[in-house]
């Protein structure tokens, strides 16, 4: 049953390289704030400079309940990415950035079952079915490019070499990697990172809204629509945001349902998200997002069809993200160095 679910589990491991926090365009008919220098307006604007990296540590914990025919399967994730930001180089109003995984950790319990890797501590991987393929992301490397004007991300470069990787290290899941995988996804997943500011200066109370959508082949589609609500400057002078979260999950549908050489198909779903809000803290100064914390909690009935019977899935889940940011490495990864 373990070898059922791990191209599940790997899939978590990939989901987790978006940063949850943001979407796309911003939305033209939010109102201009009429106050662009007092204490509670700002004008939060992404600043960057050529060869000069900024990093970022992501922990996702995600608690996970699944009834099936009457009987639970729990699952527990805890995982950390460590990633570096390396501005290149600036083309008009483009800017083309090095993103690099520098490490990750992951704890994961399915039903009793438990995979762990951490890669501040185990270089030699292969001690888990999935070892190899967390010790494969780790070095990764993407260039992206980003429209500054309309903090968009266009263009990322690295999927071949990426997909590469991966494959070599755990070869069953080629065909699905190269579905979930595409050009566009790798869009989706870099473009939360710097999407969560307006494209004009703002005043306390003020709101603007993004979304994003995520399509994932086989796994199915994921809509997401954030409100983002200026909440004036905290005691250390950093700006506040507040998100509230709608997520809308739709099944695949035609051939996408069958490709991927999953052991099952998703034929149906009905989830709806609660819960789901965050806060995110920007500083005006370094131009950046200094932490951020967010909170989802999915609940819901998914139709399930394993060798042409199909079942029915109560899934309920709860997910906590944070993420920070530092000028240096974080503690963890000097430890490697």
């Amino acid at each position: 049953m373990l070898y059922r679910r791990l191209p599940a589990v790997a899939l978590l491991a990939l989901v987790g390289l978006a940063f949850p926090a943001s979407g796309q365009a911003p939305n033209k008919d939010k109102k201009d704030a009429k106050d662009t220098g007092g204490k509670d307006s700002a004008n939060l604007v992404w600043k960057f400079e050529k060869d000069k990296p900024f990093y970022q540590t992501m922990k996702t914990r995600t608690d996970q309940t699944m009834k099936v025919m009457n009987n639970d399967v729990k699952q527990t994730q805890a995982q950390t990415f460590y990633f570096s930001w390396t501005p290149l180089r600036k083309e008009g109003d483009n800017w083309v950035i090095r993103q690099k995984i520098e490490g990750v950790e992951m704890d994961i319990d399915i039903g009793g079952s438990k995979i762990s890797y951490n890669s501040t501590k185990d270089t030699a991987g292969g001690q888990n079915p999935l070892g190899d393929f967390f010790k494969a992301l780790v070095g990764s490397e993407f260039t992206v490019t980003l429209d500054t004007k309309k903090m968009k991300v266009i263009k990322v470069e690295g999927r071949d070499e990426f997909l590469k990787k991966l494959v070599s290290a755990n070869p069953q899941m080629k065909a699905l990697l190269e579905k979930i995988l595409s050009e566009q996804a790798l869009v989706e997943m870099a473009e939360p990172t710097f999407g969560v500011v307006p494209d004009k200066a703002v005043a306390k109370g003020d709101s603007w809204t993004k979304s994003s959508k995520l399509d994932m082949g086989p796994i199915g589609t994921y809509e997401n629509s954030y409100k983002y609500t200026y909440d004036g400057k905290d005691e250390k002078k950093l700006d506040k945001i507040r998100v509230d979260t709608t997520l809308h999950y739709a099944p695949p549908t035609g051939d996408a349902a069958a490709q991927g050489g999953l052991p099952f198909r998703i034929k149906g779903a009905d989830l709806k998200s609660t819960n789901a809000s965050g806060a995110i803290t920007f500083d005006e100064s370094k131009g950046r997002v200094d932490h951020s914390s967010m909170k989802l909690d999915l609940k819901g009935e998914l139709q399930i069809e394993i060798g042409g019977q199909t079942t029915k899935v109560d899934l309920s889940q709860k997910q906590t993200t944070k993420v920070t940011t530092s000028d240096t490495a974080p503690a963890e990864l000097k430890k490697t160095t």
